[in-house]
């Protein structure tokens, strides 16, 4: 483990740029506690990184249950000391036309991607502030900078979790360090959350240039990485291809 070796609690990490991230950091020496309702998955992932020399403990969580999200924080603090960073990346995108009235899953988006990066928030900002400092991470789109038709309320959420960001940034003044991550089309599960017919069209074309997720992860941690006096605040990274 380095000097520079922090902890790092990951939600959303059984698949994607969570699994990703996770990998990318452990490499990078930090003790990880990764978070998802896929507990196969997480335990497969935190045994790979285990395996490699890494530092990696799994939870079970849903991110729209405030009570799990502070469990979560608190059994990283309670396993490693403290909480130096945490990444609040679970997302879901079922896109559709608003004519269509899929309002389940508009409440799925406002809950996951909006709600569940305010409760990461909640749960971290007393932990942080009480050791003197930490690190939010929130992984939002490139639909945090535009709207698409079928994304409306995906891009709502996203907005959002830029505004939220921005606002925690400003509130902080340098005792948290905000940094938001916005990933163009990468390489993930998020859109096998499509039922909508047209919506699920549109995405498999658009899905054509993805880049692999180990690129946002790259970004994570390139953001993590920085002294304590620097504090990256926003990141895009888009496919070379992409014209959106």
């Amino acid at each position: 483990m380095t000097s520079t070796a922090k902890v790092v609690a990951v939600t959303g990490a059984s698949s994607g740029i969570g699994a990703a991230t996770a990998r990318r950091l452990a490499a990078d020496g930090h003790r990880l506690l990764l978070g998802a309702r896929r507990t196969d998955r997480l335990d497969a992932l935190a045994a790979e990184i285990t395996a490699a020399g890494g530092t990696a403990a799994a939870r079970r969580l849903d991110v729209t249950d405030v009570a799990d999200v502070r469990a979560f924080v608190t059994a990283a603090r309670e396993r490693f000391g403290r909480v130096d960073v945490v990444v609040n990346n679970a997302g879901v995108m079922p896109l559709s036309p608003l004519a269509a009235l899929r309002v389940d899953e508009w409440d799925r988006m406002i809950d996951v991607n909006v709600r569940g990066v305010l409760y990461g928030i909640a749960a971290a900002l007393p932990v942080m502030r009480a050791q003197g400092g930490g690190h939010v991470v929130n992984v939002a789109s490139v639909g945090a900078y535009e709207v698409s038709p079928t994304a409306a309320v995906y891009c709502a959420t996203k907005f959002a979790v830029r505004a939220i960001s921005e606002g925690l940034r400003q509130e902080s003044k340098g005792d948290v360090r905000v940094t938001l991550v916005s990933p163009g089309v990468t390489e993930s599960e998020l859109a096998d959350g499509i039922a909508d017919p047209v919506a699920k069209e549109a995405m498999a074309a658009y899905r054509a240039v993805a880049i692999p997720a180990s690129a946002i992860a790259d970004a994570v941690a390139y953001a993590v990485s920085q002294p304590p006096e620097v504090d990256v605040n926003e990141i895009v990274v888009r496919p070379s291809a992409s014209v959106a």
